[in-house]
């Protein structure tokens, strides 16, 4: 197996985030499916979207409270597990998100990763599991980023999260390359957009108050905390921008910018512009070749905006822009699969 590397927040976003989605989110649909133990606190947290918190106030019957999995002490078994679901249908696995965040000397000392394709959830037990990260040690209190130097082909459905021998981690995030189960029809209309279809913002002006993957969720959401939203502009002429790389080449027919729940905040103008670059994973901003696809147009609040397109072009990439800032909820690309 080749060797797994420690690499660095910034080179993580850079080679990670920005190219592949984080498959066993609970946002995305990620469930956990079983566990080792789970005493002081459960399972199901290292998969939620929001950043763990700690209140050195609050106890439960267990013991001090913590936001995160934490199992207890003098495990007889050489390791704690969990094992996760992912949200997508099938996806490769790229690197993985360790985070301790307030588990200060009762983190996991180390952890590894563990990946299974799977018919039915509960085949976990028998399973021929591959290790796609090795047994790595983490900090106190601190995020660790791991990669893969090279993602295969290979697809999962299953990831069992490993720690030796207990302890506690916040959250876990596991990045891969979605591969979406393709409609025999080729004339079936999907979101290619969609993180379930294989969609990934590859590149954004700011995501000050949230992130802009959170375009391609599924749904509307439940409330600002899980649309993209960029700080206040104080330039003249500001615009602020995310590129959607495409989950496949599309004959694009309608896309959809909804500003659900951003009633105070959504942008005053919007652009969509989009672009047939299958030899870039992410086209500048600045490319000549952008066409307009959706010319400036008035936002409103808490709205879903459609805009039919004729145009009869298929494109790789689209790049949605806010003028000047602001928030959107989500962003759907419709239209039918060109394999050219």
């Amino acid at each position: 197996m080749e060797s797994t590397l420690k690499v660095s927040a910034e080179d993580f976003q850079k080679d990670v985030v920005n190219r592949y989605t984080d498959v066993i989110g609970e946002k995305l649909g990620g469930k956990v499916v079983a566990y080792s133990n789970q005493w002081f606190a459960a399972a199901e947290n290292l998969i939620k979207a929001n950043a763990p918190i700690r209140d050195a106030t609050k106890f439960t019957y267990a013991g001090a409270w913590y936001d995160g999995w934490e199992t207890r002490r003098h495990n007889p078994e050489e390791f704690d597990w969990v094992v996760i679901k992912m949200g997508v249908s099938a996806a490769s696995v790229a690197g993985c998100e360790v985070d301790t965040a307030f588990f200060n000397g009762n983190q996991a000392p180390f952890i590894s990763v563990d990946a299974v394709t799977l018919g039915s959830d509960d085949e976990y037990k028998t399973a021929k599991w591959e290790q796609v990260i090795p047994k790595m040690a983490c900090g106190p209190s601190q995020k660790q980023f791991f990669v893969r130097p090279e993602v295969t082909k290979q697809t999962f459905t299953h990831i069992r999260l490993r720690m030796y021998p207990d302890g506690g981690i916040a959250r876990f995030r596991l990045y891969g390359k979605v591969y979406p189960i393709i409609p025999q029809d080729i004339s079936t209309v999907i979101d290619t957009a969609s993180c379930l279809q294989g969609g990934v913002v590859v590149l954004t002006s700011d995501q000050h108050f949230g992130s802009a993957s959170n375009l391609l969720l599924p749904g509307r959401g439940h409330d600002m905390s899980d649309g993209w939203e960029t700080a206040r502009s104080r330039v003249p002429d500001h615009k602020d921008w995310a590129i959607v790389k495409l989950g496949s080449r599309t004959k694009i027919s309608r896309i959809d910018v909804d500003t659900a729940f951003y009633r105070g905040n959504f942008p005053e103008y919007i652009t969509v512009e989009a672009i047939d670059d299958s030899n870039s994973e992410a086209p500048s901003p600045q490319n000549k070749n952008w066409e307009v696809v959706v010319p400036k147009t008035k936002g409103a609040a808490d709205k879903i905006h459609e805009f039919d397109l004729n145009c009869g072009k298929s494109y790789t990439h689209v790049k949605l822009t806010m003028i000047p800032d602001g928030g959107v909820k989500r962003v759907r690309v419709l239209g039918t699969i060109d394999p050219k």
